[in-house]
């Protein structure tokens, strides 16, 4: 079962959610609002994401409000602590597949791919 992590009131989340119905993938939705991530699932999608700053939307309007030395992050403790307290900060969506797999985003052709659908 693929997991797809966000936030309910994300358009792309949304739209994502509608490719997975559309095409008939099974999944499950968790907004990370309400079931924050763990800091040990945040450190197993910073490996698999090429490490936390690849994580973050720094074009979103919480980064753009957040104080410099918050965002000036120098250690994974620091990350950690910053994703758990503004999840919505995490580039969205996540999804995570029953293979481990972990990506961050969502494009029609990209789940294509993700997901070995033609067309």
């Amino acid at each position: 079962m693929t997991t797809l992590y966000g936030l309910k009131n994300c358009d792309t989340c949304r739209k994502a959610r509608k490719w997975l119905d559309r095409f008939g993938v099974g999944h499950v939705f968790v907004d990370y609002r309400d079931e924050k991530p763990s800091p040990e699932t945040l450190v197993d999608w910073a490996g698999k994401l090429g490490g936390f700053e690849a994580m973050v939307n720094r074009s979103s309007t919480t980064w753009r409000e957040l104080p410099a030395h918050r965002k000036a992050a120098g250690s994974d403790a620091e990350w950690k602590l910053l994703l758990r307290e503004y999840p919505q900060l995490l580039r969205r969506p996540v999804v995570v597949t029953d293979d481990g797999a972990v990506t961050q985003g969502f494009s029609d052709n990209g789940f294509k791919k993700r997901f070995g659908i033609d067309g």
